[in-house]
Formats: C-alpha cells, structure tokens, sequence
C-alpha cells in the first residue's frame, strides 16, 4: 500500500510535457517518480520522426540508458511505468528486476523472451481498442505469455480512443478515457 517509486519512461515522442504532467499526476498522489529522458532531450511532433530516432540510436542502447537511469534507485522497489515505446522498456526492466513492485503499461508492450519470469509482478496494461500498433492476437498472445511467465495480469482497453490517448498535445488524445485510465491506474498504484 501507499507511496511507490516510480520510473516512468516516456514515449516514441521523446520526453514531451504531457509526460512531466503524468509525473506531477502520480507525485500528487503521493509517489515518487523518476522521469529519465533517454533520447537526451530531443523530443518529436510526429510518431515517424521518433522511430526514426528511436533506430538511430538503437534499442540496446536505449535500453541500456534506461537500466543506467533505474540502478540508482532499485534496491528500494520500483514500479516501472512507461508510455508506448517506454511501456517496451518498462517491461524489458520490470521482468530483469527481482525487486519490481509493479508495471504499469500505457499503450504499449513488449515482446517476452521463452523464459522470462515474472513471479506474481502485478501488471496493468491500458490500450486503445483498436490500437493500430498491438492487435488483438497480439495482445491476446501477449497477455498468454504474460501469465506463463507468472505475472498478474489485467488489461484495461478503452474503445474508439486514440493510441497515444493521455497526451493532450495529439490528435490521440480522448479527455473521457484518459481520465478513466488515470482514476484505474492510481488505484493500481494504491493496491500495491
């Protein structure tokens, strides 16, 4: 119960405002949060500008910044959390980390490896329904893989939303499922 401490990791976009607003969201309620900038300060105004980037600098590399931003701060336990791309590296972080506490996944999810364990991590996972970048049999098969790998796992979709759905600055953006994507997930956050 209480008060976490969260890494948030954000989107394709780079780190833009409305994920400082998340940050001051969740520091609101109380936690702790950590916002790492893994792209170094560049931020996008298009989805194809930041892959772009994204494959430039290479997801091993990315990844590695985003464990380097992390160590410092996981002995305490963390909740990883991350938007869209930075749900990916959240994943990939939460099931390397014994010590998780949590994963809070917004509009994105990653791969799993055959023998990724992830005893009893509870994660939440909230997604456009559609969402042009992870299709029902994708998510079906991630949610499968999920379970196998031991996690708790619920998924929260809100239907006609955007992909990017909490970030008032995109055309994504649906006030209505934002504000009932924040109300599921600090509850989240509060039953850990």
């Amino acid at each position: 119960m209480g008060h976490m401490n969260i890494m948030l990791f954000h989107s394709t976009y780079g780190l833009r405002p409305a994920v400082h607003a998340a940050a001051d969201r969740l520091r609101a309620a109380g936690h702790r949060v950590q916002v790492p900038d893994l792209f170094e300060g560049r931020t996008f105004e298009t989805f194809e500008e930041g892959v772009a980037h994204l494959e430039e600098v290479g997801r091993d590399e990315l990844l590695k910044r985003a464990v380097l931003a992390s160590a410092p701060f996981s002995d305490q336990g963390l909740v990883y959390a991350g938007f869209d791309f930075g749900g990916s590296v959240a994943q990939h972080l939460a099931l390397a980390d014994d010590k998780a506490r949590g994963l809070l996944l917004l509009h994105g999810t990653a791969d799993l490896e055959d023998d990724a364990s992830a005893d009893e991590l509870p994660v939440q996972l909230h997604m456009a329904d559609p969402d042009p970048f992870e299709t029902h049999d994708w998510l079906t098969a991630w949610y499968l893989r999920m379970r196998r790998a031991g996690a708790d796992v619920e998924i929260h979709s809100y239907p006609g939303a955007g992909h990017l759905f909490t970030d008032p600055d995109l055309d994504d953006y649906d006030a209505d499922a934002a504000g009932e994507l924040w109300r599921v997930a600090l509850a989240f956050l509060d039953s850990l």
